[in-house]
């Protein structure tokens, strides 16, 4: 095989196109603004993706011939991610003429700054749901049409975190930037036109210090690379492999990078199945997921935060496999299958059936997730009891201490098929075998679930951690279980002699 020539990065920042070439493979987006482009208005605070002071704004083309703009985390973003991109920082903002943004003039009326130091994170959260809801290109005059909610700033500015202010000055800030005579900084249309001239159509190869970084444009290529160097690290939203370089200091060895194959960023949704391509973020998979299951919208809002949900994709963290990971549980719950792929062609298998142990897949070395596939609610799922809960010591951005979904077919009073899945309770994301077994073909009462929630002792023997013990990880698992039966209980009185004999046998043992 013919050795690939090493190619300069090549995206767009501060009205040009830059080539970056000679910085590290996993050099960091804040990094190279703070020490190489000297735009120092992007500020180091976590450096784990979590506090929000070095949100930056990307842009790439949406397929559409416009612009998609979303906010991420500069600090765990590697800088060959950029390649064929556009990206925005605080600096970009202010006009020429030195006119602010109506982001930037809200924050100053609405004194949303105290110290300043995470005023830039904000303001660039701020400026892509300025972007998102039009204002800069549809409206001659300040819109209420496309005014987000209270719930949308919110969730826009999960992801950023304040030590001054409270927020409702920022939340104010954001809900009068709207009010202000309308800022188009971005040129959309020759944005477009500048990303489509650096668009590679074969895969794009940058090499440093004898580190590789491939990004290939077709899975074909993936395989092919994977085939090679079985030992190749994947990266796709590198919102967990980011901080193994910023908190732990790890070489990653050779990168390729899954981020521009267009054919994993597809959803397909027919009669029986949701197909999400691997490299769907984490926000546009959970937005299509709910228009057939609303019961994950709580989910959709709690998954990290949304500068997270827009760089992490859900084939990421199906491959990652951690057992506190928030997809999975619900994913195992509605019985969804993953797709894997290599240069000998694809399979699929039961999405619990593809964790072994802790970190360890059934995937041969030369695998990768290529697609996870969703069961409709069609046929006998049309009756789909369905419910998901996440655990964690703050309501936003948060690692779960313990997240529970539950299905079952309802079949008058009769439970059909019950799936319930935990994370945070095992190694890897787990059933609870014991407690289904309770509640297979037995009626949905108060009885049978008590004697679920203690056959769940069985099932599993959860850690103490700095995230909850294992008493608390235990009896939440059963609360949880509790609260599914009182929000899909029938709403019958009790009737004991409708009640399954092992359920009454394990409630009187106990």
């Amino acid at each position: 095989m013919t050795q690939p020539t090493n190619q300069p990065i090549r995206f767009y920042h501060r009205n040009a196109i830059q080539e970056v070439s000679g910085a590290s493979t996993t050099r960091t987006v804040l990094q190279y603004l703070r020490e190489d482009a000297r735009c120092t208005g992007t500020k180091e605070g976590c450096a784990e993706g979590d506090c929000g002071a070095c949100t930056v704004v990307i842009g790439e083309p949406d397929g559409a011939g416009g612009v998609a703009f979303k906010a991420v985390n500069a600090c765990v973003q590697f800088l060959p991610t950029l390649d064929g991109r556009a990206l925005f920082t605080v600096e970009d903002l202010r006009q020429p003429d030195g006119t602010l943004h109506p982001v930037q003039q809200a924050l100053v009326d609405c004194h949303g700054s105290q110290c300043g130091f995470c005023t830039p994170g904000f303001a660039m959260s701020m400026f892509s749901l300025y972007e998102k809801h039009g204002h800069a290109t549809t409206c001659a005059t300040p819109c209420e049409k496309t005014r987000p909610s209270r719930q949308e700033i919110s969730d826009a500015l999960t992801g950023n975190l304040c030590r001054c202010t409270g927020y409702r000055p920022i939340i104010e800030a954001a809900e009068r930037m709207f009010d202000r005579a309308p800022l188009a900084p971005v040129n959309v249309p020759a944005l477009a036109r500048t990303l489509d001239g650096i668009r590679r159509d074969d895969t794009f190869h940058y090499e440093h210090a004898g580190r590789q970084f491939d990004a290939p444009r077709t899975a074909e290529a993936l395989a092919t690379i994977k085939d090679a160097n079985p030992n190749v690290r994947i990266l796709a939203g590198s919102t967990d492999i980011g901080l193994w370089v910023t908190k732990q200091l790890r070489d990653l060895g050779d990168i390729v990078y899954v981020g521009q194959i267009e054919a994993f960023r597809h959803i397909e949704t027919t009669d029986e199945w949701i197909e999400i391509g691997a490299g769907v973020t984490v926000e546009r998979a959970y937005s299509e997921l709910v228009k057939t299951y609303p019961e994950l919208e709580e989910t959709r809002l709690r998954f990290a935060s949304l500068p997270i949900r827009n760089a992490g994709t859900l084939g990421g963290n199906v491959a990652n496999g951690s057992p506190i990971g928030d997809s999975m549980p619900g994913l195992i719950a509605l019985n969804a299958r993953v797709v894997l792929q290599s240069v000998a062609g694809t399979r699929e298998m039961a999405l619990e059936d593809l964790y072994i142990a802790y970190q360890k897949k059934d995937m041969a070395e030369n695998e990768f997730v290529a697609a996870i596939r969703v069961p409709t609610r069609t046929g006998r799922r049309a009756n789909l009891k369905f419910r998901a809960y996440k655990l964690s010591k703050r309501f936003d951005s948060d690692i779960s201490a313990v997240y529970a979904a539950f299905t079952f077919i309802a079949d008058g009073e009769t439970i059909r098929e019950p799936r319930l899945a935990y994370g945070g309770m095992a190694a890897t994301p787990k059933r609870a075998a014991h407690a289904e077994g309770v509640l297979a073909d037995a009626h949905w009462h108060e009885a049978t679930v008590q004697a679920a929630m203690i056959a769940l002792g069985k099932d599993y023997a959860p850690l103490t951690d700095m995230r909850a013990s294992s008493d608390y990880r235990l009896d939440t698992a059963k609360s949880l279980l509790y609260r599914f039966w009182l929000e899909t209980r029938p709403h019958d009185p009790l009737d004991k002699s409708k009640l399954d004999v092992r359920a009454i046998e394990l409630v009187e043992a106990k």
